[in-house]
């Protein structure tokens, strides 16, 4: 017949007008201000002191208020819930799109009340009671941009029933109509279900709406859709896993204080709707959210806990939160899990599996090995499906990583009809449905997929309208079969269907770069060196303790274990993965450095407090000051120590047997002391002797041979331009030209920076093609020439930004760093530097965690264009046989480097979400290394560590003997540490060099026995005494859990 989907269509919303039967409505509120808006707050703590009426507005900007009413629910009823539906405006745009609220009746925590869940069920014992209600609600923000005020209206506040069949009607016909128009016209389901709806809607009289009759025939009709749809076969042999789910950015478009709110109104609205569906079962992540849950509405995490004994609800993930993979190291990632997982012991009782990061940026080659190596062996994403260029190959695979690792890896690939980009928050609909299997490539091997639905981002979780649609959608021909589940039933399953398939399981041998939001590697500057700085403040703070409690014999009772962890917990908690990559709003960046200046102070309160429980002096009787200088590599020889002027004005400075070592003058009044021999993983005493010492003394030989435009060292001769750009860097070692020929090094560019989406996410590849070079210098001048060092200064002026560097050539090193004060003030640019070098080489090296990466320097194929800006640690490196140039950094993630041209990615000035983003002062380091060999044989990786971790020194006389010794292979130590369930210590360290070896680890101290152990500090050997002796492969990364006595054996110092 004619128009009959345009009349389904219509008949179907009709039929939704009919669910509910007010009974009364609240037509005037309490209302009070939530001035503080402190997180955990009780309705008990709240005066009201005012009122609102239906249909009247307010407005505001970060604001909460409360609003009160005492409500007579109506009689149980049988058929009918007794229900509530509100509606208190819309607010912001974007994923904080509509009104949040937190229900509290009768003073405990009740459900959330927001945009997608706006109906409210009560339980049958309060009909004919009178009920309070009340509820908190948040004005939100804007979501990013120019501050905003938000305009709300209080719509809707009802009271009534909801009738259960017309209810059925409404969802058996929308999702029999949703299939319907989905499928094909060439599918036998799309009649059958045509025909089923036509006779069912036939079914209504409308002649008087409202009235007994109608109802009643919305009965018959019901019946009838549900009739013919039980009669039709089911056609669609795939299984789908329902997981509920709610995706919870802990910080984005809004602050940690908001996600702890956004937290308690999502899961308790989860344990309301699976009080009434009794087979919902719902995952969560982030041990973060359930911590501040504990605090703030510890009755709700009580229930969760109950629901958690049931196995219906799903507490994994493996990590503290869902962090980013690009910028945290190594050991930040290893302690995400350790930290993650031992709540989820403590808490749960759950051993974690599976790592569920939905939505990160970028996928560390390091990974596959952190996670077999963290009793892991299941990995799921799906953010990688929003690539540029290219479409991974496949959705379930085996992931190698760089250690030969194999993780197995699936992705959620959740779509609407032939899409490729895959969500996490997944709604039901047969498009969704059917599109997860449509998008699956690797329907070979398994059948069975997993669907996670919820509102997401923001968080809210499944709503009612899910759960009925998944009931009726599970009936339907033409759609998978939808069975509620868990993820780790479903990978476990997933793993069993993997080992007996007889298809070709295909494995990925890389990194799995994400070729989209690249920005991420340098939006917010100071975050992510804030970041770096924090993890080698921690790293030392362990490192010294351990040392020091095994040197006095107290390890057990002295390591500041607690403090420790604290600190901890704020490093994990801002690598949540849209804090660091630099992609939330202001006000996220203004609590972030507040929480990094408290976890620096923190720890430096920890380091300059290490020698106190063994009362370290500051002075010996003849008044000379010692301070103890900090050594944590793990190899010993000559470094440079930077001494401020407040403590070595007046003072000469010599070594603990009272040699003087080389020193010189700096430009800013301190010191610049040569230690010829530091001791690896130890300290070394220096005595500040109250004397006047000239820093340059007649007749001594200055570093440099300066004249204008040109520098020359023992090492390096450096010429430079009028634009303060170098047209020479010459090593004078090997006698090469570092430039290519006709090329300028050090060139700052400023390229305009305009993606097409997602500003402080993305670069797009069409950046290159607007450039600008600073070239404006105003100042160039030498300001240190002394026996150690020389510094040349330089500064530029561009547009209203100014910038100064201090260049320093050393004698014992050929490493140049480019020590640069900027303050910056633009937008929508991207500023790098650049160093085209005289280096043959197809693949540049990159520092990564726990190892390295080769990408291509070519575009020869589509997957290389697409790493037109990868990330980097502390260096990257091209190397020929013989030969090779580093580029080093102290707080930058950001590398490009194509054909011969080596280029860092320094400031991204992005104007959403924070339309400040990156303005006013930076203050950075990086290096231009040139080297004999490889990036092994040249020392790249020693010369970027010095350089990211200097020399540090604490007050007083701390001398301590080394821990270890560590002889043979390329190994690094990553962390020192007391173990986290006694007094043993752990050692952890990891291959760099892509190279196979043996191993010696000894100690000045007697070790009584050590035992390898697994990243979470498990057991995975025998106990075993005496020295460390074994052999270790390419980046491979090993932990030993060690005891030590106090017996000095003379050995291994």
């Amino acid at each position: 017949m004619f128009l009959t989907e345009e009349k389904l269509i219509r008949r179907q919303a009709e039929v939704g007008k009919y669910r509910y039967v007010r009974v009364s409505e609240l037509a005037e509120l309490e209302f009070a201000e939530d001035e503080d808006g402190k997180n955990g707050v009780y309705p008990g703590e709240v005066s009201f002191n005012g009122t609102i009426r239906l249909n009247e507005q307010w407005s505001g900007r970060d604001r909460y208020v409360w609003l009160r009413a005492v409500a007579v629910l109506p009689e149980k009823k049988e058929g009918f819930k007794i229900a509530g539906l509100f509606d208190f405006g819309k607010s912001g745009s974007f994923n904080n799109s509509g009104f949040e609220s937190l229900l509290f009746v009768n003073g405990s925590p009740y459900q959330g009340v927001d945009n997608n869940h706006r109906e409210v069920y009560f339980d049958d014992e309060l009909g004919g009671r009178a009920v309070e209600l009340v509820f908190r609600l948040w004005s939100g923000l804007e979501g990013g941009g120019a501050p905003r005020v938000q305009e709300h209206k209080i719509s809707e506040a009802m009271i009534g029933y909801l009738d259960e069949r017309i209810d059925d009607l409404f969802y058996m016909s929308q999702a029999a109509l949703d299939t319907f128009r989905y499928l094909g016209r060439d599918q036998p389901e799309k009649q059958w279900l045509k025909q089923a709806l036509d006779a069912a809607f036939r079914e209504i009289d409308w002649s008087e709406p409202g009235s007994e009759e109608h109802v009643s025939s919305m009965y018959r009709a019901g019946a009838s859709l549900n009739g013919a749809v039980e009669a039709m076969p089911q056609t669609f042999d795939v299984t789908l896993t329902a997981l509920g789910h709610t995706h919870i950015d802990v910080a984005w478009l809004w602050q940690l204080k908001h996600t702890r709110e956004k937290a308690a109104r999502s899961f308790s609205t989860v344990l309301r709707l699976m009080q009434e569906y009794p087979e919902y079962q719902f995952m969560q992540s982030q041990p973060q959210l359930y911590a501040y849950l504990e605090q703030d509405y510890p009755e709700l995490f009580g229930q969760i806990k109950e629901r958690i004994k049931e196995g219906r609800w799903e507490p994994e993930g493996a990590m503290w939160l869902e962090s980013d993979c690009n910028i945290p190291s190594g050991e930040s990632l290893v302690r995400q899990i350790l930290t993650g997982k031992r709540y989820f012991r403590e808490q749960f009782g759950i051993e974690s599996k599976y790592l569920w990061l939905p939505d990160v940026f970028g996928y560390s080659w390091a990974l596959p090995q952190i996670l077999r190596k963290s009793g892991i062996d299941t990995f799921m994403t799906t953010k990688i499906s929003w690539n540029q260029f290219n479409r991974m190959p496949h959705d379930t695979f085996w992931w190698r990583g760089m250690d030969g690792s194999e993780i197995l890896t699936h992705f959620i690939t959740t779509s609407e009809k032939d899409g490729d980009a895959y969500t996490y928050n997944g709604r039901m609909t047969a498009g969704l449905l059917r599109g997860i299997w449509n998008s699956y490539q690797d329907k070979e091997i398994n059948d069975h997929l997993m669907f996670a639905y919820g509102w997401g981002d923001g968080g809210g979780g499944p709503t009612r309208d899910m759960l009925e649609l998944r009931r009726r959608f599970d009936k339907l021909p033409g759609i998978p079969k939808i069975k509620p589940g868990s993820a780790g039933d479903y990978f476990k399953g997933l793993h069993e269907r993997i080992e007996k398939t007889d298809g070709f399981v295909h494995t990925w041998n890389g990194e799995l770069y994400f070729e989209c939001h690249r920005g991420t590697y340098t939006s917010q500057a100071s975050n992510k060196k804030y970041n770096r700085r924090l993890e080698l403040l921690l790293r030392d703070a362990e490192w010294l303790y351990t040392l020091a409690g095994v040197s006095r014999g107290d390890l057990a009772e002295s390591y500041p274990a607690e403090e420790l962890r604290a600190i901890w917990e704020i490093l994990l908690r801002n690598q949540f993965h849209d804090i660091i990559p630099g992609s939330s709003i202001k006000e996220v960046y203004q609590d972030s450095d507040l929480e990094y200046a408290e976890g620096e102070a923190r720890s430096f309160a920890l380091i300059n407090g290490a020698g106190e429980p063994a009362g370290g002096d500051e002075k010996d009787s003849g008044g000379q000051r010692f301070l103890t200088v900090l050594g944590s590599s793990n190899w010993e020889g000559r470094r440079y120590l930077e001494l401020p002027g407040d403590i070595s004005d007046a003072a000469v400075i010599q070594l603990s047997d009272g040699r003087q070592p080389e020193q010189q003058r700096t430009a800013d009044g301190g010191w610049l002391v040569h230690i010829p021999s530091m001791p690896a993983l130890g300290t070394e005493v220096l005595k500040a002797v109250s004397q006047q010492a000239d820093s340059s003394p007649e007749g001594e030989q200055l570093l440099a041979d300066a004249a204008e435009g040109r520098l020359t060292t023992p090492l390096i001769e450096a010429v430079w331009n009028k634009q303060g750009h170098f047209t020479s860097l010459r090593d004078r070692r090997s006698g090469r030209e570092i430039l290519a020929p006709g090329q300028r090094g050090n060139v700052l560019q400023v390229f305009e920076d305009k993606p097409l989406d997602f500003e402080a996410w993305d670069i797009d590849i069409f950046y290159q093609e607007k450039m600008t070079e600073i070239s404006q210098l105003t100042e160039c001048r030498l300001t240190e020439n002394g026996p150690l060092r020389a510094v040349l200064r330089m500064g530029w002026t561009y547009n209203r930004t100014t910038i100064t560097q201090d260049i320093i050539f050393y004698r014992d090193t050929a490493r140049i760093d480019f020590r640069t004060e900027m303050d910056w003030h633009g937008h929508n640019q991207l500023l790098k530097v650049a160093f085209p070098v005289d280096v043959h080489a197809t693949e540049a090296t990159y520092d990564i965690q726990f190892g390295n990466v080769r990408r291509p320097t070519h575009w020869n194929t589509s997957w290389d264009y697409a790493r037109f800006e990868t990330v980097g640690h502390q260096w990257a490196d091209v190397s020929e046989q013989g030969y090779g140039v580093a580029l080093l950094n102290d707080c930058k993630y950001g590398y490009d480097i194509k054909d011969s041209v080596l280029r860092l990615t320094l400031l991204k000035s992005a104007v959403h979400p924070n339309p400040e983003q990156d303005q006013g002062h930076h203050a950075f380091t990086y290096a231009l290394y040139p080297h004999e060999g490889d990036f092994v044989g040249g020392g790249v990786v020693r010369e970027a560590w010095e350089l990211n971790n200097p020399l540090r020194t604490v007050q007083g006389l701390l001398q301590l003997d080394p821990l270890f010794s560590i002889d043979g292979g390329y190994v690094l130590v990553d962390a020192v540490k007391r173990s986290e369930d006694g007094a043993d210590v752990v050692l952890r360290l990891h291959e760099y060099a892509g190279a196979r070896s043996k191993v010696l680890i000894e100690s000045g101290y007697c070790i009584a026995a050590w035992q390898e152990c697994n990243l979470m500090e498990e057991p995975e050997g025998d106990w075993q005494a005496g020295e460390l002796n074994f052999q270790i492969r390419p980046y491979e990364i090993r932990t030993f859990r060690i005891r030590l006595g106090l017996e000095q054996t003379g050995e291994g110092k």
